[in-house]
């Protein structure tokens, strides 16, 4: 709750790249507006859609706008109507901004800095991997990801980054002060007593080893590097079958890919506790993706007791700590630390996973965020 006589916080949060089945930046928004709003604050959340829609949710106030799809990336949209969003922006008089999108919502910041709104841009990615992953050479990436980035920092008060390795490239810039504030996990839902064995008789029997892939088919996440090692895994005599959870793009062309090995898909799972079920139920969780600035996936597989092998030139190394491995970005790399998580003690590599998790929570993160918009246990600080 608010303190006493302090009025409520009307916190504005945009983001562009939310559906109903994207992954951890939904979980984020939501968990946090939820938390916003336990403290007695206004979140409203802004996100495109096909439609306008104005909604009440568990996390808040949530407002769609239309905004176009873009090709090729599975139903994400995004809001390239500066005019109506920013009359929305008028109409709904934030006290706060919160922006989670660096590339088409970065005008935000002036409009709120020429109308005496503070600000924060939240960095979810790292624009120069984005960049190098799109066929970018390293140099002109770095470059180009300065240069944005520069006027990222200009237009708004805050950066917020969830890990250092997110904070490193506007580390070498000169601008506002960046905040690490650390996401959070569900440690209920996201827990070793969901593991359930009849789901794994689904996939494998008692001598395989279940591997399992949890995020968008797409091509930042490299899924079919899952594939690839799973397959110098089977060459190598390890019984091991491989799991995809989530659907993308890549879909059609990972099931060529994997035509003769044992890869299931399971497509999207919306509810939560099957994800859940799915990632305690593993022996091994597998995170190929280069550019994760959390990877909240790998957190969630954590918590449900479950190593993680994280690609090592992601934030994820740093998040997984002891509960886990990092590999360098071939199927080689991953296979050998795949091996060399199992090699250890079931009970003790399961207890190492769920400890680290543990280092994680909701409140925490909504407390940080909430400093970082100069909300201190609930009345406005403008200090």
């Amino acid at each position: 709750m608010t303190a006493a006589g302090a009025r409520p916080v009307r916190i504005v949060r945009l983001a562009n790249f939310v559906t109903g089945r994207s992954g951890g930046l939904r979980t984020a928004l939501r968990q946090l507006g939820a938390g916003y709003r336990a403290a007695g604050h206004e979140p409203v959340l802004v996100i495109p859609g096909e439609r306008h829609r104005d909604t009440e949710r568990p996390w808040g106030r949530e407002i769609t706008l239309p905004g176009p799809e873009l090709p090729g990336t599975g139903g994400y949209r995004v809001l390239t109507d500066r005019r109506r969003l920013a009359s929305f922006l008028a109409e709904l008089a934030p006290d706060r901004i919160e922006v989670s999108d660096r590339s088409t919502l970065r005008w935000t910041g002036r409009w709120a800095r020429e109308r005496g709104v503070r600000s924060a841009m939240v960095s979810h990615e790292s624009l120069t991997g984005l960049l190098g992953q799109w066929g970018m050479p390293a140099a002109l990436a770095r470059r180009s990801a300065d240069r944005l980035n520069r006027e990222t920092a200009r237009w708004h008060d805050r950066i917020v980054c969830t890990t250092r390795w997110a904070a490193e490239e506007f580390g070498r810039l000169d601008g506002p002060p960046v905040e690490l504030v650390p996401l959070g996990v569900d440690l209920d839902t996201f827990h070793p007593r969901r593991a359930d064995p009849m789901l794994r008789e689904r996939y494998a029997d008692h001598t395989e080893v279940l591997l399992v892939h949890c995020a968008r088919l797409s091509v930042e996440k490299r899924p079919e590097l899952a594939v690839a090692a799973l397959a110098r895994l089977r060459r190598a005599g390890v019984p091991a079958v491989l799991v995809l959870a989530g659907d993308g793009p890549l879909r059609p062309a990972l099931a060529r890919r994997a035509a003769g090995l044992p890869v299931h898909f399971t497509g999207f799972l919306p509810d939560r506790s099957a994800v859940a079920a799915l990632l305690a139920t593993a022996d091994v969780v597998v995170a190929p993706g280069p550019v994760e600035t959390f990877g909240l996936a790998g957190l969630e597989a954590l918590a449900c007791g479950t190593p993680v092998v994280a690609n090592a030139s992601s934030a994820l190394p740093e998040v997984v700590g002891a509960g886990g491995l990092a590999a360098y970005g071939t199927p080689a790399a991953f296979a050998d630390a795949v091996r060399r998580l199992l090699d250890r003690a079931e009970p003790d590599r399961r207890a190492a996973a769920r400890a680290r998790a543990e280092e994680f929570g909701w409140p925490a993160a909504v407390a940080g965020f909430l400093r970082v918009h100069g909300v201190d246990r609930g009345a406005p600080s403008f200090h």
